[in-house]
């Protein structure tokens, strides 16, 4: 059996990930990019990131593939390691000079902790988004968390929104492009091809959300207490799970604290 996550692309439901709860992929997600970003030296973060690459590859997720897909984080993450790099205080031998800025080794250090750091917060969440169903994280929200209904139902219906965007927005893009639009324009064309688009697809979105509220509450959503269909179920892969989690926060801090290189955001 195989869910089908639209932009996120199709996820084997047998993998070890997507057997897991929920409510626990959840809660470890949130723990490790915590975790990652109360720290700014290099070598918590670098640790932390190599061993949620070495737990990842172990269970077969295969991160790097994982990054690779979504090119576009990669590219924010440089960018921000460089943005910080250039506008860090300029201390120590000078690697590159630009004349009107330069990077020098203390700075170089800091924008390559910063992008260590957000590679170390986007793993497990793109770990979590792409093997979780928004039903299953509904049931363990309601029934484990014991949130109101009204918001584990707004939850779902935005999670399952999400990826119907990223569709428009591919078929907005596919019916521009077949009228002449954006091909061999100029970089203020694509700018407004790119404005124009992403108002079609803000008013696709409000028309969509306006028919789901409606249709939503003819069918009794919100209207009170519910009853569930599916329990959530829990393994000792849960517990494997929080365990390695809790080991990984435990040996990237431990080192840091032993080498002294520790250094929180405060």
């Amino acid at each position: 059996e195989r869910m089908n996550t639209d932009f996120f692309g199709t996820i084997d439901r047998t993998s070890y990930f997507s057997n897991l709860n929920a409510g626990v992929k959840l809660i470890v997600s949130f723990t490790l990019i915590i975790a990652a970003l109360i720290v700014r030296d290099p070598l918590t973060s670098g640790i932390l990131f190599a061993l949620e690459l070495l737990g990842f590859i172990l269970v077969g997720f295969r991160p790097v593939n994982v990054l690779t897909r979504f090119w576009p984080i990669l590219i924010a993450v440089i960018t921000t390691g460089w943005s910080v790099a250039m506008l860090s205080a300029k201390s120590g031998t000078t690697i590159l000079d630009l004349g009107f800025n330069s990077i020098t080794t203390d700075s170089a250090a800091v924008g390559a902790a910063m992008m260590i750091r957000s590679l170390a917060m986007v793993l497990p969440t793109l770990a979590f988004v792409l093997t979780t169903d928004p039903t299953d994280l509904g049931d363990s929200l309601a029934q484990t968390f014991k949130l109101p209904s009204r918001f584990v139902l707004a939850t779902v219906a935005a999670l399952r929104l999400v990826g119907i965007l990223f569709a428009e927005w591919n078929a907005l893009g596919q019916a521009r492009r077949a009228r002449g639009l954006g091909a061999g324009q100029s970089l203020a064309g694509r700018a407004q091809t790119f404005g124009g688009q992403s108002f079609a697809l803000l008013v696709q979105a409000i028309r969509r959300g306006s028919r789901l509220a409606i249709t939503m509450e003819a069918r009794g959503f919100g209207a009170g207490e519910r009853t569930w269909a599916r329990v959530p179920s829990y393994s000792p892969r849960d517990v494997h799970v929080c365990i390695a989690a809790a080991v990984i926060i435990a040996v990237a801090y431990g080192a840091s604290i032993a080498a002294g290189t520790i250094q929180f955001l405060w």
